[in-house]
Order: C-alpha cells, then structure tokens, then sequence
C-alpha cells in the first residue's frame, strides 16, 4: 500500500513541544527568565510549531527568512514557505532583553508560560511591505493587515521550547488532533490518499458536496476546521464543529471523513494562506487540499479563483500536496440537484445563491432556509445559537441602552 505524503522539508516531523518531564523542568527554570506576552496570532502560531505543524521550523523566523519570505515565498535556505511566522515586542519590551538571553512567552490571556525562546535576533520591519506582499493591499480595513500593523515594532527571532498545547486539548478534546495523530489515524484506515477540506463556517449543502466529490477519488477526506479567532461576525469553533459532526453522522458514510482542528487564527490572506494551508496538511499527512472559490478570502480584496491560479505559480516540487481545484458549487433548480459551475449549463435565476450576510439574517430572523441550501440538523443547531445572540443582545440594550454589536 502506498505511504503518506512526507512532512514539508522531506525530513519527518519535528514537533518542538517538550515531554511532560522535560516540560515540567524547563517551567520551573522559565520562571526565572524575563517574560513577554504573545498575541493570539503568535499563540497559535507557537502551538502548531509544538505539534510539527510547521515542520520543520525550528522557531519564530529571522529577517533573512521574512524578507525572502515576503519576496519569493521561500526561507533564506530556499526551502517553500509562503507567509511570514513571526513574534514581535514592543520596543521597550525588546530593549529590555538583549540577543543571547532567553525568555519565557506567555500566553495572550493569562500568565501561563507557553515556551522559551532563546533570541538569536532583533531586527524591524516594513509592515506596509509585508501586507502588500502577503494580503495584496495595505487596507487598514482587511483583518490580516490591521494585525500585522498592531504587531509590536520588533521583532524578535529565535528558537523555542514549546511547554504548551495553549489549552486546545482541555477545550476541544478528541478533535483537537496533532499531525502525529492524524498521520496514525489515517494508517488505521488504511488511507494514503487524503484530501483536506478547510473550513471556518458550518457546513452547507455545498461544502458537502466538494467533501463527496473529493471522496469518490480518494480514501478519505480530513475535515479540518479551524479552532482560533475569526473576525467579529464568523460562527465559534464550538457551534461550527459540533454542526459539522452532526453532518458526517447522518450524512455521509462511516470511515470516509475524520473531522479535526487545528490551533491557528485566520489570516484571510486569500492566495498566500490557501498555501500556507496546503503546507501544513501536508504535515499533517494530506496528500491533497480542497481548493474551492476565495479559499481564505474576505470581502473583495481577492477573486473568486486567485488561489487555484497561485498553486500554478509556485516552483514545481516546492509541496508534495496537490491542490484539488474546485468551482463554485450550488443548488441548481433545472438540474435538480447540486451542480458547479463546470457542470451547470443554467442561469443564476436557476441556482440556489445565498450570500452569508442573507444566511445570517435569516437564521436571526428566524426565517425559514431553503432545505437545498443546508441540512435541517445543521440549521437547528445555527438557530439556536443565533437565537442564544438574539437574547443575550436584548439583555445587553436593556442593561446599557444599546447594543453590543
């Protein structure tokens, strides 16, 4: 039986999360270093450098590694890599230690240590650059830009000890899987060809329809969703998963699709992060990832198929992981069924269009949804987190005279 695709880097894994012994000795010693607070992006950047999700990453990258990085998507050893991982400090805090010195990072949200690092480098940047690079516009508005302009002034490169799984374990449990876990989940099903399917929405009616499609030519689909920060608007992880579980149950055949998450915070930088991601699954042990319309996009910023075109642009040989290119998908009323636009001849007075914004006001409204657009388990779980929203926002005008939104 053929094996998995290897790790990035064709060299194994390389999980930099300590042994719960070793774990427990480098604490107590960073206890005693300078400690620096990390931002969520950073946080989730450092979790998947513990669980090899970035194989084969040693740590937070230095200004040779950003610069090629922004420029031609490599590292400065050459080596793909197509967006920055990076950890900054504000000046005052990255005067504060010097190039040599260690430090413990802590997390966004608590004093909890999540790693060492020692710091082989101090060095700035030009943020307007790497959101032109990366995101394709230095709008203030675009998510992934306004967080690179509020990172701190330096930053700060560097090997790391990671001590933490940040706390994904003890809050999503069983679905919160590491590249080791999946790889050995997918050689207990005997599967080698795996297609990754990226998600941060629920699952409608056409999202299942690309994991079918993906299903009939491979072993087996990971449904990956992600478990960090959204943009306000954008359904938690908690509500998303447990829509999608209920999906799989009831909707798709047994030991065809394994549902996990994974620790990052989106970046919505459309082309670049559709890399990004096709990066990491292949660690992660994918052979192949979903591309479909404005994968990781937002707003306008990117067209609807610039992340298919990206993957054509890239060196040949530069991911083992193949892109799987899929149109956008619908109800189609004269086909009677779903369809693509590869394979619908029809209108789109004919199709079943429903923009998120439509889907979201009509989930609040308590308004009926076509049962072609999403399953009625998937709903009833969307309802009542909606209605859960609708309460807790009239508690909030009644408490402060206006609304929380």
């Amino acid at each position: 039986m053929p094996g998995l695709v290897a790790p990035h880097g064709g060299r194994g894994l390389k999980p930099l999360l300590l042994d719960p012994a070793h774990a427990a000795e480098e604490r107590r010693r960073a206890e005693t270093l300078p400690k620096l607070r990390i931002s969520s992006r950073e946080k989730g950047d450092l979790v998947m450098l513990g669980i090899g999700g970035f194989t084969p990453l040693e740590g937070f990258m230095t200004y040779g590694d950003w610069q090629r990085v922004c420029d031609g998507m490599e590292l400065a050893n050459g080596l793909f890599w197509p967006i920055p991982i990076t950890l900054s400090a504000e000046r005052a805090a990255a005067d504060g230690v010097r190039v040599g010195a260690e430090v413990a990072l802590l997390d966004p949200e608590s004093d909890d240590i999540l790693a060492t690092m020692r710091i082989t480098e101090k060095y700035t940047i030009d943020k307007a650059h790497e959101c032109a690079m990366v995101f394709r516009t230095t709008d203030p508005e675009h998510p992934g830009v306004k967080m690179v302009m509020a990172q701190g002034e330096v930053n700060l490169a560097g090997p790391v000890r990671v001590l933490s799984d940040g706390g994904f374990r003890a809050r999503y449990g069983a679905l919160f899987m590491t590249p080791a876990e999946t790889r050995a989940a997918f050689e207990r099903l005997g599967w080698s060809r795996i297609a990754a399917f990226q998600t941060r929405n629920p699952m409608h009616r056409s999202h299942e329809y690309l994991v079918k499609v993906a299903i009939e030519t491979c072993d087996g689909v990971l449904i990956h969703s992600l478990l960090g920060n959204l943009k306000p608007g954008d359904i938690p992880a908690e509500v998303r998963t447990r829509a999608i579980a209920v999906l799989i149950e009831r909707y798709f055949r047994k030991d065809t699709v394994l549902q996990a998450g994974y620790p990052l915070d989106m970046r919505y930088a459309g082309p670049r992060e559709a890399l990004l991601h096709a990066l990491f699954r292949q660690n992660y042990g994918c052979s192949h990832l979903i591309v479909g319309r404005d994968h990781a996009g937002v707003g306008s910023y990117y067209g609807p198929f610039d992340a298919h075109r990206i993957f054509d642009e890239i060196p040949r040989g530069a991911l083992e992981i193949r892109p799987m290119k899929m149109d956008w998908t619908f109800w189609c009323y004269r086909c009677g069924g779903m369809a693509s636009g590869r394979t619908c001849p029809h209108e789109d007075a004919d199709r079943l269009l429903v923009s998120g914004t439509k889907l979201r006001k009509w989930l609040s409204e308590g308004s009926p949804v076509p049962p072609e657009f999403s399953r009625p388990e998937v709903l009833e779980i969307l309802r009542e987190y909606y209605a859960g929203l609708e309460a807790h926002e009239r508690v909030e005008v009644k408490l402060t005279g206006h609304s929380a939104r």
